[in-house]
């Protein structure tokens, strides 16, 4: 079974980071207790949090992220729950509401990108609910980096 985590209001830009990896991270924005957990328990997800007081609740599961820096806060989700970052599975999910992405023929999204991305690029994906594009731009490099430092 995939894991699924609902990551606190402390960690959103390892959520972000969860997700450009292809793994499905619901980012819980509020700051109460029993509805996160709540929301673990009703849509089965693990708590990633640094809210040491949380770990005294009941929910499906709580992992207390140590790092204050998100490249060791990867880190310890990769090893923990021993996830295998794949290249292929990056920017499969939506950065801004987690939504799996879909292919999108470049027709369909003229004037919907630069002119210049649209020149240049010839595959693109759309997020089915926010309506957000993507394409594989140059930050692709930085990506592979920092998941090589990752799985090394």
């Amino acid at each position: 079974m995939e894991n699924k985590f609902i990551v606190d209001f402390m960690l959103g830009r390892l959520c972000r980071w969860l997700r450009l990896m292809g793994f499905d991270a619901q980012y819980y924005r509020g700051s109460d207790k029993g509805t996160i957990i709540y929301r673990s328990l009703k849509e089965r997800r693990i708590i990633l949090t640094r809210d040491t007081g949380l770990s005294r609740k009941r929910a499906l599961g709580i992992f207390i992220v140590r790092s204050d820096d998100f490249r060791q806060q990867l880190k310890e989700i990769i090893s923990e729950f021993g996830l295998d970052p794949q290249e292929s599975s990056v920017f499969t999910r939506c950065l801004e509401c987690n939504k799996r992405l879909e292919s999108i023929p470049k027709k369909r999204i003229k004037g919907r990108v630069p002119d210049y991305v649209f020149e240049n690029h010839d595959e693109f994906s759309i997020c089915s609910d926010c309506q957000k594009i993507y394409w594989k731009g140059t930050h692709r490099t930085l990506i592979k980096n920092v998941l090589g430092e990752l799985t090394r």
